[in-house]
């Protein structure tokens, strides 16, 4: 069976089954969009509202929402809604004029980084801040080698897209690119994890050394979101660092998919005890809104600054930041972070007693509410069951729940609600996931 170009991707051909105005809504956005837009699950979801935690669709059916991080702090967030309008009726024009909303955020948002990160660059995604990391990276290094792990993603420009494995071997990775196994605690051990990843951070910039290749940096997102979501132990990435800094390369955070509260500490690579070079960060930073940036060491970024012109019209625009500062403001103001902590414990707690016992439920990880289940074939030999974690993430959606997964094999349940998720909303989640695994189809598929 050819490998299907994303997880959890619904397929054109397979729409036996599906109501009539589901399919005259997938032949009219084939039509105008054509065949590179993929929609998620086996029957895909109208959506047509969504406020908080809840996404409705066109027949008025509620569905938790348990995958998106964009709308970090909930789905059409008052203070949200309220701060953007309010801004869009006064001014909105590009980044060459002076305005106080612009620094006012950049002030707060630095606010939250060590000191020694106290530059803030604004772009309008999270592919545009990778892009302008790296532009700075070899700017600095003066090198172009590049080291990401085996399933990596970070957007969707050129430059970007073909150091992101996880798009497909349709993208072929540059010359200059080296990928390196996952930090996967569970198959490694963790006692092993931090070591073991160095050395191959180490022996990738070597092996682009040999190949003419100078280092220029190593980007990894700080949970790697699609390598399989792994965060612990704490600590573990402070080999990682060195080993970078030690190759001559610049270490870049990728804080789209952990940042802002989601793993606990405002940023995931916080939990590890370290300070990256550049911090990337996305969407979520103004709950969908188009805005993105890069936080850096101010000596990191001098050289860029005076050599290369950057400028992006409308990185940074008064209405992306009004909603950004706003964004910011309801996470520390309604204690999200802390919720994060509390409701994830909860919901991994909540998964490990479901799952005592059941074979095909590997490993339980994550930090906050950034939760992975690890499907597996076989407890012993740990090899990834892909289609049974596609066939979950499929069974909650008929449930009303909506989930993804990732991992190389689609085996890992990607559990990424918005931020103000409770534990109420954990219980309707658990009951739902106890259901499924205790159906009928669900020993079908475990035992295939």
């Amino acid at each position: 069976m050819t490998k299907p170009l994303m997880i959890n991707a619904f397929d054109p051909n397979a729409v036996d089954g599906l109501d009539a105005e589901t399919m005259q809504l997938i032949e009219r956005r084939k039509k105008v969009l054509g065949p590179s837009y993929k929609l998620f699950y086996e029957t895909p979801v109208h959506a047509v509202s969504a406020e908080g935690v809840w996404i409705t669709d066109g027949r008025g059916q509620r569905y938790l929402d348990v995958y998106n991080n964009v709308p970090s702090v909930g789905h059409c967030h008052p203070r949200v809604v309220e701060a953007v309008s309010r801004q869009m009726a006064v001014l909105n024009t590009h980044t060459r004029y002076l305005n106080d909303v612009v620094l006012s955020y950049a002030e707060k948002l630095l606010g939250h980084f060590p000191p020694e990160l106290s530059n803030a660059m604004f772009t309008c995604t999270g592919s545009e801040s990778s892009d302008l990391a790296l532009r700075i990276a070899k700017t600095y290094t003066g090198g172009i080698g590049i080291v990401v792990t085996e399933n990596a993603y970070h957007g969707i420009t050129e430059q970007i897209a073909r150091m992101s494995p996880s798009l497909g071997s349709g993208v072929p990775l540059w010359p200059h690119v080296r990928t390196v196994p996952a930090p996967d605690a569970y198959r490694l051990g963790h006692e092993n994890v931090a070591e073991t990843f160095a050395t191959s951070i180490k022996e990738a910039f070597e092996d682009l050394s040999r190949h003419g290749f100078k280092p220029a940096a190593f980007v990894a997102d700080m949970i790697f979101s699609s390598d399989g979501i792994f965060a612990d132990p704490a600590g573990f990435l402070k080999p990682a660092l060195d080993a970078v800094h030690a190759a001559g390369a610049l270490f870049i955070a990728d804080e789209v998919q952990p940042g802002f509260g989601r793993t606990g500490p405002m940023w995931g690579f916080a939990r590890h005890g370290i300070v990256p070079d550049l911090v990337l960060m996305g969407k979520p930073m103004g709950n969908g809104l188009p805005i993105g940036g890069v936080v850096a060491r101010p000596e990191v970024l001098g050289e860029f600054a005076t050599t290369a012109r950057y400028f992006n019209t409308f990185g940074g625009n008064p209405v992306c930041c009004a909603a950004a500062h706003a964004t910011l403001c309801v996470i520390e103001d309604e204690g999200l972070a802390e919720n994060s902590v509390k409701v994830g414990n909860y919901l991994q707690q909540g998964l490990r007693e479901l799952t005592t016992g059941l074979a095909a439920a590997g490993d339980i990880r994550g930090a906050g509410l950034f939760v992975g289940l690890d499907f597996v074939k076989d407890p012993e030999t740990k090899e990834p069951d892909g289609d049974l974690g596609l066939f979950v993430v499929n069974a909650l959606r008929d449930r009303n729940i909506l989930i993804s997964a990732s991992g190389i094999e689609g085996n890992v349940l990607k559990i990424r609600p918005p931020l103000p998720f409770s534990t109420e909303h954990a219980d309707i989640f658990l009951e739902a996931f106890q259901d499924v695994i205790r159906s009928t189809e669900f020993r079908r598929n475990a035992a295939a």
